[in-house]
């Protein structure tokens, strides 16, 4: 099996591999301690079995981070793993499609627990968290915009995000311009904004979401 782990604390990284260590009898873990490398990594390799992520590595930006990896693997199980963990958080994280999310307060039982669980295929959240505590209604409205997005959109946006050009866009995705107008054009609808300065300043609330919490 094949596990990234994604987090900028040496001694955190080191407490998840041997967590990891024990699943199996052959395990390929890799680590990264900043956001380009592990999107470098997502975006390289078909064959990940897990991915746990940090939400406040350098370079990353919260939950926007998450959305950046999804639209690169969507099938990729995702553990966030972050001392962010208030409800609102947790919520949005799952709902911007992370299988799990781990408190960096959990004992190393717990995070073998929750490991475990997502490899079966179900979600684990912390115990203490009410998912039902109300909602930001703006904050909510964003996610449910950006869940209408086809993984392609989504990285069309996040490109946007990173200042890319349609033309660089196009080059990334290997489409042509014309494709990556109408993937603007999409995003923009979806999101009922009206130019990609809007749409990458609504993605930027996602991140701030997170950060701010912390």
């Amino acid at each position: 099996m094949k596990f990234i782990i994604a987090d900028d604390h040496p001694l955190f990284r080191g407490a998840l591999r041997q967590v990891l260590s024990g699943q199996t009898d052959s395990v390929e873990i890799v680590e990264a301690g900043d956001f380009d490398e592990v999107k470098k990594i997502v975006a390289e390799e078909d064959e990940i079995d897990l991915l746990l992520l940090d939400l406040a590595m350098p370079g990353g930006t919260g939950l926007s981070g998450l959305v950046t990896l999804k639209a690169l693997q969507p099938a990729l199980p995702i553990i966030i793993v972050s001392a962010t963990d208030d409800a609102a958080t947790v919520r949005n994280a799952l709902e911007l499609g992370a299988s799990g999310f781990i408190s960096k307060s959990a004992g190393m039982e717990t995070i073998n627990e929750a490991i475990n669980a997502v490899l079966a295929g179900d979600v684990w959240t912390p115990d203490h968290i009410d998912l039902d505590h109300p909602q930001d209604p703006e904050i909510q409205a964003l996610i449910d915009r950006l869940r209408t997005l086809t993984p392609q959109q989504t990285r069309v946006l996040t490109m946007l995000a990173e200042g890319l050009l349609n033309k660089q866009i196009a080059y990334e995705l290997e489409v042509s311009e014309a494709t990556v107008k109408a993937h603007v054009s999409a995003v923009l609808q979806k999101l009922g904004v009206d130019s990609r300065t809007q749409a990458v300043i609504l993605l930027s609330k996602i991140g701030a979401e997170t950060i701010n919490a912390g």
